[in-house]
């Protein structure tokens, strides 16, 4: 898998590419927020391996991801990278459910805000920026979803599919 990450610029592949669509700003942990990714799915055993090889070789190795399993429905303890073994966990309460919370190796603990990969490119472009904008106020990752969802009528940014496809509703 390759990936580019421009600091505080998206990074959006076509879609048919399997490296991870990161944007983040420097990993000093100042903000609130340390950059956004948007995965393809919500099944991090296929998310995570494609983040850290783009975040590996620039912030150091990732040793733990947490993440909230509201949006994540189903969340493995454990996901195996080629040579070895990231632990994966959840806190419902204590994260916000719009955010990764990653530790790296020796340079500490970052924030992405995490845009539901349902969202439309034009949205999902405005969120990264957004969450990479260490000039504006600072905002939670659900206060960013927030605000982008506030411009559009129909509501459908970062909200979660009600119902599976294929399924009967009432």
């Amino acid at each position: 898998m390759t990936a580019s990450i421009t600091p505080t610029h998206t990074d959006v592949p076509s879609p048919s590419s399997s490296a991870a669509r990161v944007a983040s700003t420097s990993p000093t942990g100042r903000g609130l927020l340390d950059g956004a990714w948007r995965p393809r799915s919500r099944d991090p055993a296929v998310e995570v391996p494609a983040l850290m090889d783009v975040l590996d070789p620039l912030w150091g190795r990732i040793t733990r991801v947490a993440v909230n399993p509201t949006l994540w429905p189903v969340v493995p303890r454990k996901v195996t990278v080629r040579d070895r073994v990231l632990k994966v966990g959840w806190f419902a309460p204590e994260l916000d459910p719009h955010k990764a919370l990653l530790l790296f190796y020796g340079t500490g603990c970052f924030d992405l805000s995490v845009i539901p990969p349902e969202t439309a490119a034009a949205s999902a472009a405005r969120l990264m920026a957004a969450a990479c904008d260490t000039a504006g106020s600072p905002l939670t990752a659900t206060a960013l979803l927030a605000a982008e969802t506030a411009r559009h009528d129909d509501g459908t940014v970062g909200e979660r599919p009600r119902t599976v496809p294929g399924t009967p509703t009432s």
